[in-house]
């Protein structure tokens, strides 16, 4: 009986492109389901999974991302400041108005692998909460995302 060979891409090989993603208007989780797809390669036929095989993502007008229903002041973000009863609750509402980027950092975060992977995955995503981004020097492709599937 022949043996199937699969073949497995080192990080060296494969050549990052640099993707514009415009989240003005798009819901919060399923844009970042989409954004977190390209930072982990995915998209790519030569992914493999346990090597950072994706690409970069400029990720512009954070600040306009949409939440449904009641998350915009139901839903809580929670932080410990690390002293006993340190525990900081913020609705998304506000933090929209303090760190526009927030929202959008955590889901994707959230969303890739844990551990060196992931922390290695997560420096390729750009986050800025207006349309300005200093990126152009990389000559990114605007990347449309699909607005609900």
């Amino acid at each position: 009986m022949p043996r199937t060979r699969s073949t497995t891409k080192e990080a060296a090989d494969l050549d990052r492109q640099w993707h514009v993603v415009d989240v003005d208007g798009l819901t919060l989780g399923r844009a970042a389901t989409q954004i977190a797809h390209l930072l982990r390669g995915k998209h790519k036929p030569t992914f493999t999974p346990h090597v950072d095989c994706g690409d970069f993502v400029v990720v512009v007008n954070a600040a306009k991302v949409r939440f449904t229903g009641k998350k915009l002041t139901g839903k809580l973000y929670h932080r410990h400041t690390q002293f006993p009863g340190g525990i900081v609750s913020l609705s998304a509402e506000k933090i929209l108005a303090k760190k526009p980027t927030e929202p959008i950092t955590r889901a994707v975060r959230g969303m890739l692998p844990k551990g060196p992977l992931g922390r290695k995955l997560f420096k390729k995503l750009k986050v800025y909460a207006t349309a300005d981004h200093p990126h152009a020097a990389q000559q990114p492709q605007a990347t449309k995302l699909a607005s609900g599937y």
